[in-house]
């Protein structure tokens, strides 16, 4: 998503009313989160019509949701890295001079490029073993590969979210100012 900030709304202190954009839109994260979500529901809501009308159940559904629920996981972590709304404790992220608060931001951003870079480079060789000896998953029995490929992606998509964040010099990616998690969101919750 390529949206500026809107003049004259209170922007939150760590940003200082500088959003930037990103090269790659937020909405791809956005649009699978919500995607990722609606299959869980049906999914889960499918079971549970089949088992209360069959008292049996699909034996799919266990093994798709886990799955579905790590790559929900992931890649709300990439919005949230790009968003510079990862984990930390925010009594020392968002406190003092704004170099200080940058320079966290970006010293966080280089710490979860390497974390997930690592990640990626450790879970290919996971997936490379899954093909090679012909692994399949505990419940149905596909191919395991089907499942542990998307983890060195979407840690690649992290890695990458994480360096754009050291790019910008630790300004979050622009927010839609509808979201909960946008500056003038986030001011309006901090005002007196």
């Amino acid at each position: 998503m390529s949206a500026s900030p809107s003049s004259g709304n209170a922007q939150s202190a760590d940003t200082s009313g500088q959003e930037s954009s990103t090269r790659v839109p937020l909405k791809i994260e956005d649009w699978l989160t919500v995607l990722i979500m609606g299959a869980l529901a049906l999914i889960t809501f499918a079971n549970v019509l089949v088992r209360y009308f069959t008292d049996a159940s699909f034996a799919w559904t266990e093994e798709v949701s886990v799955f579905l629920m790590i790559v929900l996981a992931m890649v709300a972590g990439s919005a949230a890295v790009a968003r510079n709304r990862h984990i930390r404790i925010e009594y020392f992220a968002d406190s003092g001079p704004l170099s200080r608060q940058r320079a966290l931001a970006k010293f966080g951003a280089a710490m979860v490029a390497l974390l997930f870079g690592l990640i990626a480079v450790l879970s290919v060789r996971l997936v490379w073993d899954d093909i090679q000896y012909g692994e399949t998953s505990p419940g149905i029995g596909v191919p395991q590969w089907w499942y542990s490929i998307w983890l060195p992606i979407i840690s690649v998509a992290i890695t990458l979210r994480a360096i754009g964040l050291m790019r910008r010099g630790g300004v979050p990616a622009a927010d839609d100012p509808a979201l909960p998690t946008s500056a003038e969101v986030k001011a309006e919750e901090h005002a007196p």
